[in-house]
């Protein structure tokens, strides 16, 4: 067989039944946040399309967006990287080294221009002509600039490379910068977090797996299927946020008794990513389900503004909410009333009752 084989047709050699591949296909079509209608046209895909190529590159981070993807746990990230993706260069994920590892990269950039995708982990220095993240003897500037020309499509992977993150806290000694502003003629995909929850990447990757298209993103960058709301919006301690119910302290009962966390300085509000519905580990939490509050991590300039534990105050854009104080007045106003209200309602009609009682008494003896 002269071309590439298929996905379909990788999965066949390796014994995977029919059945194995449109279970497949289906978990593709939701973890790229698609209606299940969508199905006959991932499965179409995966018939006819190729394995992706894809070089995954490493420049200033903790390596915590790796360390998220490969736990993800729908389908096994293994059978992602080995079987559906051809994963021809990653430092940390790679067996070949020095040499071996660079021809690997060159390799594949000259056999498939315009055709490889790009994932970058980390943000780039720039400053002193990017001294600061060297690898193989060139800066993380110079190797950016040289992948991206041919590169199909590009992934910044984690806050680092979305937006600079911690190295481009004030005052940014390293000139530490994020991928979009170094590389403005690709299509660039934001997966934000510190780091982005694995079954997000994932499921970015399919996307591109299945299609051979970005998927639709927001006017920041990021997919729609998991950046389109905010953690406030799904979060199971919303209620308490609605009823006025807060955590004054760390320690105190109400904090055992799980209410909102939003004058603790949770950022849920102002935060727009998917982990109170797809959750961490496995959907088992997520860090306010363990007792902390969000600090944004999904969002720009998330490390500069201001302290974590620093609450929120009037926060603007959302007029039916206000602040924290005055919805809790408000609700407890607005029960008052109704009580009230109750009250006198169920006493005229007692007293209706009443009197049409005392009204039917003589007919009825008559």
């Amino acid at each position: 067989m002269g071309r590439p084989l298929t996905i379909w047709e990788h999965a066949r050699l390796q014994g995977h039944s029919r059945r194995d591949f449109l279970k497949f296909c289906a978990w593709l079509t939701a973890a790229a946040g698609m209606e299940s209608s969508a199905i006959a046209q991932v499965v179409k895909a995966l018939e006819t399309r190729p394995r992706l190529p894809v070089v995954w590159f490493h420049f200033q981070e903790c390596t915590c967006c790796s360390e998220s993807f490969i736990r993800s746990s729908h389908p096994i990230v293994s059978d992602i990287i080995l079987d559906k993706l051809s994963l021809d260069y990653t430092q940390t994920l790679q067996a070949a080294a020095g040499a071996q590892a660079e021809k690997a990269l060159h390799d594949t950039m000259a056999k498939y221009p315009g055709e490889y995708l790009m994932l970058v982990e980390g943000s780039i220095p720039t400053a002193a002509d990017g001294v600061y993240c060297t690898i193989a003897g060139r800066t993380a500037l110079d190797i950016v600039k040289e992948a991206a020309a041919g590169a199909k499509a590009i992934v910044a992977w984690g806050s680092c490379a979305s937006n600079g993150c911690i190295q481009a806290a004030s005052p940014n000694p390293t000139g530490a910068t994020p991928v979009h502003k170094i590389i403005t003629d690709k299509p660039i995909i934001k997966v934000p977090g510190c780091p982005p929850i694995g079954e997000v990447m994932a499921g970015t990757i399919v996307h591109l797996l299945a299609f051979g298209t970005i998927p639709e993103l927001d006017r920041v960058g990021r997919p729609k299927a998991f950046y389109s709301r905010r953690v406030h919006d799904t979060c199971y301690r919303r209620p308490n946020y609605d009823a006025g119910l807060f955590v004054e302290s760390w320690d105190d009962e109400n904090a055992k008794k799980g209410y909102c966390l939003y004058k603790m300085g949770c950022r849920g509000p102002t935060t727009y990513n998917a982990c109170a519905v797809t959750k961490w580990n496995n959907g088992v939490s997520f860090p306010i389900q363990s007792g902390h509050g969000c600090i944004g991590c999904s969002e720009e300039n998330f490390w500069d503004n201001g302290p974590f534990y620093q609450r929120l105050t009037n926060l603007p854009g959302f007029p039916i909410e206000a602040t924290a104080d005055k919805v809790g007045l408000a609700v407890g106003a607005a029960t008052a009333v109704g009580l009230g209200a109750h009250a006198v309602l169920t006493f005229v009609r007692k007293r209706d009752v009443i009197a049409g009682h005392e009204t039917a008494e003589p007919k009825a003896q008559e």
